[in-house]
């Protein structure tokens, strides 16, 4: 069960500028029983540093993935789960490492493919990059002295897999896995997104120079939701509809306002 269930889990670092940070995460990683890291835009990588402080897990190293954006990083994942150290003024789902474990293992186990994200040392994720994902973690650090080392963040979400997965094995079963059709995939929702605010703004809801967070909050409200790829296609179909019955009825509203302004007037049917 480990080679399947921990493969399907990747750690995802977001512009990482430190590269011991990226040696040290990987160290994490595998004393947990993790190996599939993905680098998006990482200030510097391949990086001596990154080999030394990583020191016997240089295997997880040689096996990074690198890639330009955090969309290209998730696009294939049913399940995305961001780190965040501070609350969001529209909030979202949250979990507490223990929490995040316990779903993480049971759908890797279910056969999902997962990511979990951590953002740059000083800042984190951008809310764009947040909204990409289904769920936020939060490590409940002390208030006096809140800032993580992005190594020990990923120590601390790594461990809790590892305790979930233990657990799992010695018969504790959840059920998060008894659905019928398989979670949509990040991809296909950020294309449903896409499709939804453009129907949105030819319905004159929304207005392009004025979208306020209501694209936010139906992001969240999606999310929180866990479309499956079949209730996706539904959506994406009645979009579809949506917009072919503006097009039609616009383009009658045109022959009818063209025939009002011909000479003749407007024709009458017999």
């Amino acid at each position: 069960m480990t080679a399947t269930c921990f493969d399907r889990i990747r750690i995802v670092l977001v512009n990482t500028t430190h590269p011991g940070n990226i040696g040290g995460a990987a160290r994490a990683m595998k004393n947990m029983g993790l190996g599939r890291l993905v680098l998006v835009a990482p200030k510097e990588f391949p990086s001596e540093r990154a080999l030394w402080r990583a020191a016997s897990a240089q295997d997880v190293l040689e096996r990074v993935q690198v890639v330009d954006t955090l969309e290209e990083a998730v696009a294939d994942c049913a399940l995305v789960l961001g780190t965040s150290a501070r609350e969001r003024r529209i909030p979202w789902p949250l979990l507490t490492p223990r929490q995040s474990g316990e779903r993480v293992i049971t759908e890797a186990a279910a056969g999902h493919e997962i990511a979990i994200v951590f953002g740059r040392e000083d800042r984190g994720l951008t809310n764009e990059e947040l909204q990409l994902c289904q769920y936020h973690i939060h490590i409940p650090s002390s208030p006096e002295y809140s800032s993580l080392n992005l190594a020990a963040a990923v120590q601390v979400i790594a461990y809790e897999l590892r305790v979930h997965w233990l657990e799992r094995e010695q018969g504790r079963q959840l059920v998060f896995d008894d659905w019928d059709q398989p979670p949509a995939a990040s991809k296909d929702l950020e294309l449903y997104f896409q499709h939804l605010e453009q129907t949105l703004t030819e319905l004159n809801f929304l207005t392009p120079d004025n979208p306020r967070q209501t694209m936010t909050r139906l992001r969240r409200l999606f999310n929180r939701v866990r479309l499956d790829h079949m209730e996706l296609s539904i959506l994406r179909g009645m979009l579809t509809a949506i917009q072919n019955f503006i097009y039609h009825s616009q383009k009658r509203l045109a022959k009818l306002q063209a025939g009002a302004n011909s000479p003749k007037g407007p024709s009458i049917p017999d």
